[in-house]
């Protein structure tokens, strides 16, 4: 593929994002390299926007949500975004069972008007698996998905598989 056929490629994406209001937080694209990279904490984002918007896919497409709560200072979020990286079954059930919302917990911008209603926070990365109509269904300490300086692969896919839409 040429730099021109790339760039163009890369476009063409951008204008869909844009076209189908489809929240960037949530998806991955392309970078010039051709690599797919992780969606970023990002401290800017409206996040109840953000749901209003994940819960309106999640409804379409017949799927629950994970707000993934971290931060861009968060080794283990990082972790988190490359263990899913290198494990490609478990990205497609995530991606086949799941709205991704990430959801930025920072100094810059703690959210705590928009998580308030949801249990407290003991570490970064946290998930919580919402319905589709976006009601709390389970708060997930991901130190339970650890082991060694990853996650456990049957334990993360144990989890999906538990929560997935049904």
């Amino acid at each position: 593929m040429t730099p021109t056929m790339r760039t163009a490629g890369i476009a063409c994406v951008v204008m869909l994002l844009a076209v189908t209001g489809t929240s960037a937080q949530r998806r991955t694209a392309p970078d010039p390299s051709g690599q797919v990279a992780a969606p970023k904490f990002d401290p800017s984002r409206d996040s109840a926007h953000d749901l209003r918007q994940a819960v309106a896919e999640a409804q379409h497409k017949h799927k629950r949500i994970i707000l993934d709560v971290g931060g861009e200072w968060c080794s283990w979020c990082h972790t988190l975004d490359r263990f899913y990286a290198v494990h490609a079954d478990l990205t497609a059930l995530r991606d086949q069972s799941f709205v991704w919302l990430k959801v930025n917990w920072s100094p810059e911008n703690q959210n705590k008007a928009f998580l308030s209603p949801y249990p407290a926070i003991k570490g970064y990365p946290h998930l919580f698996v919402l319905e589709q109509d976006g009601t709390l269904l389970h708060s997930q300490d991901t130190s339970l998905l650890e082991e060694g300086p990853s996650y456990n692969l049957d334990k993360m896919t144990e989890f999906l598989k538990k929560w997935a839409s049904r």
